[in-house]
């Protein structure tokens, strides 16, 4: 007869297009993954049922069985009360107010924990690539849009309302572009990948030449992080001056968390650091050191994590085995 003592986490990554779930050793190790759409636009109960058979196909592609699994972390792309299992709003997927926590452990008849996808990649990173050992670090995951996490004395800080580190909100400039959810001039209008792509967009309606229209046309919405890079290699000098300023403005954001945070560690990760960070993190270090007070920055270690896609679900796994620790 097989061990079925509990002695394996399962992280999940929920994005507004697929579901990823992933098994992991008591050290954090993979054993195993899967992956299934999300398909959003069904509503909330089929996205949980997606959850459900995903987390399961993966157990099973493992041969593992259900009753060897600590716990389940899950990180969701919106606010969320971890305290409460709930997702307060959740824009790509639609939701508003809902008990997942208390869904998902009712289907998967498992512990489960929930946190933000980008406090889940900060402790991804944190307990990965640095070991669970600076006494703060801030991350910052730049991708379609811009998110955050803190850690304070080695623990996520998560704020009054425990949604603490929407850095991509932050106003760079009261006179820039509207957000999508309201104010001029944020972070993620001027840093985020969809913004990069209407910054290009735009040059090219006002006629200015890249060699991205060769590829795509005069219409570049089918663009790709992956395309920028391949235009900057070929010297396309337009798409080289957006991402320029991009990283301008990741920099100035790091600055000023420098100088109101100090956190011995940043960490910069999402999908246009992974794939344009050759090209972005010596312009990101350099302004960072123009924005940050004389003497404040020193020591500070800045710098990409190279877990990519892969911090979110480690991360999901690292919030179930912090959840397992604390209940044991």
């Amino acid at each position: 007869m097989s061990d079925t003592s509990p002695d394996h986490f399962v992280g999940v990554d929920l994005g507004a297009t697929k579901i990823l779930a992933a098994v992991y050793d008591m050290e954090l190790n993979l054993q195993g993954k899967m992956k299934l759409s999300t398909k959003a636009d069904r509503g909330c109960k089929e996205v949980i049922d997606r959850i459900t058979r995903c987390v399961h196909e993966a157990i099973d592609e493992c041969d593992l069985e259900p009753e060897q699994i600590c716990h389940v972390g899950v990180g969701v792309p919106a606010a969320v009360d971890p305290l409460e299992g709930r997702v307060i709003f959740a824009p790509n997927l639609n939701w508003r107010d809902e008990p997942l926590q208390k869904d998902l452990q009712s289907t998967l008849k498992l512990p489960v924990s929930i946190e933000n996808d980008c406090n889940a990649s900060t402790i991804g990173v944190y307990e990965r690539e640095l070991d669970g050992k600076p006494e703060s670090m801030l991350g910052i995951f730049i991708g379609t849009g811009i998110g955050g996490g803190i850690i304070i004395n080695r623990e996520l800080y998560s704020g009054f309302n425990r949604t603490a580190g929407e850095i991509g909100h932050t106003v760079l400039d009261l006179s820039g572009r509207k957000s999508k959810w309201g104010p001029h001039g944020t972070f993620e209008t001027f840093s985020g990948r969809q913004s990069i792509y209407a910054r290009l967009q735009e040059a090219v309606d006002a006629g200015k030449k890249t060699s991205l229209t060769e590829l795509h046309g005069p219409n570049l919405a089918n663009l790709r992080s992956g395309d920028l890079r391949k235009a900057i290699k070929r010297g396309d000098e337009l798409v080289r001056a957006v991402v320029h300023d991009a990283a301008r403005y990741a920099g100035i954001v790091c600055g000023n968390m420098i100088n109101l945070l100090n956190p011995e560690v940043i960490a910069l990760g999402g999908g246009v650091i992974e794939a344009l960070g050759k090209e972005m993190m010596p312009i990101i270090q350099k302004t960072t050191g123009e924005y940050t007070l004389p003497g404040v920055g020193e020591g500070i270690h800045l710098f990409a994590s190279k877990l990519g896609d892969h911090a979110g679900i480690i991360g999901a796994a690292a919030v179930a085995r912090r959840a397992f620790a604390r209940r044991t």
